[in-house]
């Protein structure tokens, strides 16, 4: 018998609206810097309206229509990224040596790789799903045929996206194919390899970037992104040219010491404070406690949706839950892990809070999935709590 539950989960409406809040005062203490003279503000106000929007949408939906369209979402989503790698530069102008977007008059640009994240978790997740129903009993080869469906699928995207290049969309997809990994029921024995052999491909990546820069500009590696990695090595010594991004949001967030910084001291300059740095503002404006708020709230927004994940009944629905929390949480530690140094710039914004209409829909996507799992979760008397 089900239990009389209102199925809404409030507390993951509430923790949006605070991060829209966060957002908000935060672009619009960045736009003070005087870097632009466009109105961040309004435009990311519009972009959460559109984003309610397109979680109202998504909810429409449940759970057995989304997974018979995650292939045509797929399919899209590799179509948009080609076509932004043929499209001419008047739709799709490179910046600072990158091909990811479009320009669309009165709109302003769109991120086509944003939208891969979500078919990612879509097609992974029906990949798991789908593989476990026919394969009741697992064994090693059950477990090597699913992993190389999973590799395919995300390396395909990846592929693609390096095109323009996109390293941060890209260790995004490697994030959430990892994730998927560790819930998807592979066996330990050929989980453990595959990581080890990861980690050893980083290992050598950066002993070539330290020592052997020539061989990694061979396989297409840009000087631009060599620069950001010597650059956050060394900020200090780079801090007027590479380096320059970094020494300022580090300068800016220790400026912020515990509680922040009063404006009559004046801000730190931070080049793209409302998108990628929209941490360093945050943490220069209310300090240690303001930063602190923050992660904490990402916190509880991946606890809601691991406590989702686990409540549910239906595999393909706790995988996507799955998928988005790798989406997030890489998202949350590579970028406030990039303003304090402690990681490589990539340009992955922060989610919720940075400007950007791209990261907004893909973010808002991601929630609607979440929402639409939620509303149609039911409990009965009988589960075991």
């Amino acid at each position: 018998m089900e239990k009389n539950e209102h199925p809404f989960d409030f507390s993951l409406v509430f923790i949006v609206f605070l991060f829209s809040i966060i957002s908000f005062l935060s672009i619009s203490t960045a736009q003070e810097f005087g870097q632009y003279n466009e109105n961040f503000l309004v435009k990311q106000i519009a972009w959460y309206i559109v984003g309610c929007g397109i979680i109202l949408a998504v909810m429409y939906f449940d759970m057995e229509q989304i997974e018979r369209m995650q292939w045509f979402a797929y399919g899209f989503a590799m179509l948009l990224l080609i076509f932004l790698i043929l499209a001419p530069e008047s739709i799709a102008r490179p910046v600072n040596g990158a091909k990811s977007w479009f320009q669309i008059p009165g709109i302003g640009s769109l991120q086509p790789s944003e939208l891969s994240k979500i078919a990612l978790i879509l097609t992974l997740s029906h990949l798991i799903s789908a593989h476990h129903e026919k394969y009741a009993l697992r064994d090693l080869k059950s477990d090597f045929l699913l992993l190389s469906k999973m590799g395919l699928a995300t390396f395909a995207l990846i592929a693609i996206i390096m095109q323009q290049p996109d390293l941060g969309t890209s260790l995004v997809l490697i994030a959430i194919f990892s994730g998927l990994i560790l819930v998807s029921g592979i066996s330990w024995k050929v989980i453990v390899p595959i990581f080890l052999f990861m980690s050893t491909v980083g290992c050598l990546l950066i002993y070539f970037i330290v020592f052997q820069p020539d061989i990694l500009s061979i396989i297409g590696v840009k000087q631009y992104q060599l620069g950001r990695i010597y650059a956050w090595l060394s900020p200090e010594e780079f801090k007027e040219g590479d380096g320059y991004h970094l020494y300022q949001s580090m300068l800016a967030i220790g400026s912020g010491l515990i509680t922040g910084k009063e404006a009559s001291l004046g801000n730190v300059h931070l080049p793209e404070g409302h998108t990628d740095f929209i941490f360093s503002v945050i943490g220069e404006k209310y300090g240690f406690v303001g930063a602190s708020f923050v992660i904490s709230l990402y916190f509880l927004l991946i606890y809601r949706i691991i406590s989702l994940s686990l409540d549910v009944k239906d595999p393909f629905s706790s995988y996507i839950c799955t998928g988005v929390i790798s989406m997030i949480a890489f998202h949350v530690f590579q970028n406030a892990g990039m303003t304090i140094g402690l990681l490589p710039i990539t340009g992955i914004p922060l989610p919720f809070i940075s400007y950007g209409g791209s990261s907004m829909i893909s973010n808002m996507l991601a929630l609607g999935l979440v929402f639409s799992i939620s509303i149609r979760n039911k409990k009965y008397f009988f589960d075991r709590e």
